[in-house]
C-alpha cells in the first residue's frame, strides 16, 4: 500500500526534532453544496530541526516514531 503524502504549514517547531503542521482540507457539503475547510494538525519527524513556523512542507506516513509521531517530513515545498 503507498504511503500518504499530505502538504501543509508548519504551527510550532518548538520540540527537538518535531514539528507540527497542519493541514488544510477542502471539500463540497453533500446537503448544502457549499465548500467546507477543514484542518488537522499533525506531529512529524524533522532530524535537522531545519524547518519553522510559517514554512510549507510535504509529510509522509511513516512507521510509528514515538508516541505521537507517525509522520515524517520529506521536503519543503
Amino acid at each position: 500500500m503507498p504511503k500518504r503524502i499530505l502538504q501543509g504549514t508548519v504551527t510550532s517547531d518548538k520540540n527537538d526534532q518535531t514539528v507540527t503542521v497542519s493541514v488544510e482540507r477542502r471539500f463540497t457539503h453533500p446537503v448544502l453544496k457549499k465548500t467546507i475547510r477543514k484542518s488537522k494538525k499533525y506531529r512529524a519527524h524533522d532530524a535537522e530541526n531545519q524547518f519553522k513556523t510559517g514554512d510549507i512542507v510535504r509529510i509522509e506516513e511513516c512507521a510509528p516514531i514515538s508516541k505521537t509521531k507517525r509522520w515524517r517530513v520529506v521536503v519543503s515545498a
